[in-house]
């Protein structure tokens, strides 16, 4: 299967071969044909299977059927870091096509964007406060909307956004194309889905809320107090050849302080959080994309949305509390059919979170051997059991006594 086997603008395809762009990932092969029909349509795909090109292509293949307008379609996105990366790769593909797009998300100046708004955008990509801001103000109107994207739904509802989403749908023409991503299915999507969409088709790619096979997972079993010796020491192994790692933890004052730790011992490391100003966050990136950092430091706020080539290595420094925060933090490597590695550690105290990751996954993941490494216990078995913490003697005569 190939590009060509569309029906994409011929301009697109220009610029997908000047980028040796050629054959669609399985959720592009899906989503393109039904997208191109003009039917609202939900897909449902691992993070790094590729789309917002699957969006991207036979929406612009639309708008470029006739002369490009104003406000014509707005993609709505969870964070600035994905408002920046998509707007990057709609500017790239519209070029040609004199289709221009705008990134509006908060941050910045409100208005310096309304600035740019007012020069007229065929594409408009937001998050949806910043979004809002702009309609309050009248900086922007959208009565002529044709297409309309929720990107990374799931992670928008996750971040409180629907109150948000639905004074936006509200704003919008009924008579548009409505196209959804997302990386699970949840009851919330389910329901978002049939409210905002008209009769959508769902596609499924893979298998959802699991990592893509090329993530080599591996649990490293250590003490609360050993963690940074353990990272520095696997960041140093020329054994394991890490090229660019993404190093997560749960808190802003951690991820500052264990970013500033690694660079006194020698590694090229920069953090991105949610206190960062913009500024602070786009130099963070441009270094890490450009070599200048090889270690990103981050909290949650990448575990989606970024999407930098060549992540060879994925750091839970913390174990995320549930498996979508799992999923999605690995899923920050082995992108576009490359190989990745996935290291959790984990603490005794910290099995419970463990379980749940493994029970989604549907297996126990493989512990790495180290000499003094202390025990952790694993609830889930493979078979379909699973070993509950036993009831305290007060909690069991309370249960028989009901």
């Amino acid at each position: 299967m190939s590009f060509t086997d569309y029906e994409l603008d011929p301009r697109l395809l220009k610029t997908l071969d000047k980028q040796q762009i050629t054959e669609p990932t399985p959720v592009q092969e899906q989503t393109i044909p039904v997208a191109l029909t003009g039917r609202d349509l939900v897909a449902i795909a691992q993070t790094g299977t590729g789309k917002t090109l699957a969006f991207a292509l036979p929406s612009l293949t639309c708008l470029g059927q006739g002369t490009p307008k104003r406000n014509q379609m707005l993609v709505l996105v969870p964070t600035r870091e994905l408002a920046v990366q998509v707007n990057e790769v709609i500017e790239n593909l519209g070029r040609t096509m004199g289709i221009r797009s705008t990134a509006i998300y908060g941050g910045v100046s409100l208005d310096r964007q309304a600035e740019q708004l007012r020069r007229g955008s065929t594409v408009i990509v937001a998050t949806p406060g910043r979004l809002l801001d702009h309609l309050g103000r009248g900086t922007v109107r959208l009565g002529e909307l044709a297409i309309l994207v929720l990107d990374e739904a799931d992670r928008m509802l996750d971040m409180g956004f629907m109150p948000d989403l639905q004074r936006i749908l509200a704003k919008l023409p009924k008579d548009r194309q409505t196209l959804m991503t997302s990386a699970t299915f949840p009851d919330e999507i389910a329901y978002l889905s049939r409210e905002m969409l008209n009769n959508p088709e769902r596609i499924t790619v893979g298998s959802v809320a699991k990592p893509v096979d090329k993530v080599r997972q591996i649990l490293y079993p250590v003490h609360h107090g050993e963690k940074l010796s353990l990272l520095m020491e696997i960041l140093g192994s020329k054994e394991k050849e890490i090229g660019s790692a993404l190093v997560f933890l749960r808190t802003k004052h951690r991820t500052d302080r264990l970013a500033q730790t690694l660079k006194k011992a020698g590694f090229p490391a920069t953090t991105i959080h949610g206190d960062c100003s913009q500024r602070q966050r786009e130099l963070a990136l441009k270094g890490f994309r450009s070599g200048k950092f090889s270690i990103l430091v981050a909290t949650d706020v990448a575990a989606r949305g970024l999407d930098v080539d060549g992540i060879s290595h994925v750091f839970n420094y913390d174990i995320p509390p549930n498996s979508e925060d799992y999923v999605h933090r690995v899923g920050r490597t082995a992108r576009a059919e490359a190989e990745g590695d996935a290291i959790t550690f984990v603490c005794p105290d910290e099995h419970l979170a463990l379980y749940a990751i493994e029970k989604s996954l549907g297996k126990n993941l493989p512990r790495a051997e180290r000499e003094g490494a202390p025990s952790v216990l694993s609830l889930f078995h493979e078979r379909g059991s699973k070993a509950a913490p036993r009831k305290s003697s007060h909690r069991r005569a309370f249960a028989r006594r009901r």
